[in-house]
């Protein structure tokens, strides 16, 4: 229940949309500010009587004060311990019965709480969530419990999972000076030195209408969403003061490397992540080429790297890149490799980069930048259908500090990416410099050995 996730470029499922009529915009939605600042979005959708409602807060573990990691997931978690109106496990309860599904989630971003449940059940979701976004009781006790389940869940999660410990640590190395070197999920001894008053003032400094973001996409009308929110949510006072922290990335110059050698390690693993522009931040302009390029790339099995190290060479059993942009700091492209046994891992990095920079020396075709975005349109489509897809990428996009005409216009600055615009893109991210390259090994046999066993 309630599990720390952290999401994806939840944008990439728009990648790669034709500028055709069809699909000119993506979801249509109905968007205004309440007076107190929330702005809320209606995404309609008739297709079945269900009603997702999400609330997005523009706070995550990038606005978390220096030693105080994990602050934001940990009140996550608490925001379930109820308030005055609805004790503990009141809300929780009431979506129970009417066969809803509820769930919330912290990124670096932003933090987000939904819940989906039958249409005429709308009212009653709203007024809880609207409850505790200013009415949340804590208790010591109630710390104290939620504080184990927490490092539970950090031991189960990271601590148990080499995979996890070398993310963490490439993170880490990957960032000098932004907060997304540390964890969402926050370091232990700073978790275990979490206060209750450290939890109720990070709650009272950015919980607050104006620093929210309401999302409500099912079968609902604009004048319906309105009123029930202004009902419930008008009435909450706004914060006088918002303060994010805005934390810049230095240049990077030095290309550094963070194995590691773990007896629970069944596969070997390699991969490349680099520094990268995102929707918002940096040299923006990339941030569309770099989601063909992406694709193109590495995603799916027709992608450049999967055909040549997988299906022609076979020294791999997997290989891809990949490409997060919906952040508020810099994004991350990636490349990655599992050899197959007795392969090296310098053979298969080798491989990985000369496809690479084959890419970069020569370019794609026509015919794979126009697949590239033909593949996404039945994403787009998919996208439009689900009741949930819509809330998650306007809320999560307009967490970040994009706006809606963003996520409208996406299908035409998609569609005008040029191969120059794709190389550009290539030339300026794909530099050593700014990258970190992870190693993941057995521990029973030296590195350069075998690439791995089944």
């Amino acid at each position: 229940m309630r599990p720390f996730v952290r999401l994806p470029a939840i944008l990439a499922v728009l990648v790669g949309l034709a500028p055709l009529p069809s699909l000119a915009k993506v979801f249509s939605p109905t968007v205004y500010t309440l007076d107190n600042g929330l702005k809320v979005v209606v995404v309609e959708n008739h297709r079945a009587p269900v009603v997702s409602h999400m609330v997005w807060y523009k706070v995550g573990a990038i606005d978390e004060p220096l030693g105080k990691s994990g602050i934001a997931h940990f009140l996550e978690h608490l925001m379930f311990k109820g308030t005055e109106k609805m004790p503990e496990g009141t809300f929780s309860r009431l979506i129970s019965q009417v066969g809803g599904t509820e769930n919330a989630f912290t990124s670096y971003d932003y933090t987000a709480y939904y819940q989906i449940v039958a249409k005429e059940h709308l009212a009653k979701v709203m007024e809880g969530e609207a409850d505790r976004m200013t009415n949340l009781i804590l208790s010591q006790e109630q710390v104290d419990t939620e504080r184990q389940v927490i490092l539970e869940e950090r031991s189960q999660r990271t601590d148990n999972d080499p995979a996890s410990i070398l993310s963490e640590h490439s993170s880490a190395t990957l960032f000098l000076n932004h907060p997304y070197r540390k964890p969402v999920i926050g370091w232990e001894h700073e978790i275990r030195g979490l206060s209750r008053q450290d939890i109720l003032a990070f709650y009272r400094a950015f919980y607050a209408p104006n620093n929210a973001v309401l999302v409500v996409s099912g079968d609902v009308m604009p004048d319906e969403v309105r009123k029930l929110a202004e009902t419930h949510y008008g009435s909450i006072p706004p914060s006088e003061k918002i303060n994010r922290l805005d934390i810049k990335e230095p240049p990077q110059k030095a290309p550094r490397e963070v194995s590691l050698k773990d007896p629970r390690v069944q596969q070997a693993r390699w991969g490349r992540t680099y520094v990268a522009p995102s929707y918002v931040y940096g040299e923006t302009r990339h941030a569309y080429p770099l989601q063909v390029l992406s694709s193109m790339l590495g995603e799916g099995a027709t992608s450049r790297l999967y055909q040549e190290l997988v299906v022609k060479r076979g020294i791999a059993t997997a290989a891809g890149s990949w490409y997060g942009a919906t952040s508020r700091g810099p994004g991350r492209f990636g490349l990655y490799a599992t050899p197959k046994p007795g392969v090296t891992m310098e053979q298969v990095a080798a491989a990985v980069m000369e496809v690479v920079d084959e890419a970069k020396a020569h370019g794609f075709t026509d015919a794979e930048i126009a697949q590239a975005k033909n593949e996404a349109k039945v994403q787009a489509v998919y996208a439009r259908d689900s009741v949930r897809t819509g809330a998650q990428v306007l809320g999560a996009a307009l967490a970040v500090g994009l706006d809606v005409e963003d996520v409208e216009n996406e299908p035409d600055r998609i569609a005008a990416v040029t191969p120059e615009m794709i190389a550009e893109a290539m030339t300026y991210v794909l530099d050593p410099g700014q990258s970190v390259t992870s190693v993941l090994l057995p521990a029973d046999r030296p590195e350069g050995k075998e690439g791995g066993r089944s």
